[in-house]
């Protein structure tokens, strides 16, 4: 199963070859943050909400239907077709 990760606002999706993707790998390849370190430290620090509650589990599985958000980016995981 192929995942689609889909920011809201004119951006292209993100497609990944699994049935899920983990909150920081999504981070890294939205490209809201450059290195799976700095990922790691602003899901830790509270600075990422999944499905509208704050997450510090770097490690959180995101299957299609969840929503991330960091800096007032949204982004929704989608399955691919």
């Amino acid at each position: 199963m192929k995942v689609v990760v889909k920011k809201k606002q004119e951006s292209l999706p993100l497609v990944i070859s699994t049935e899920f993707i983990k909150l920081e790998a999504a981070m890294k390849f939205a490209a809201l943050t450059e290195t799976g370190g700095e990922a790691k430290e602003v899901i830790q620090d509270g600075q990422v909400k999944v499905n509208g509650e704050i997450c510090t589990m770097r490690g959180k599985k995101l299957h299609p239907g969840d929503v991330f958000t960091f800096q007032g980016h949204s982004f929704t995981i989608h399955a691919a077709e």
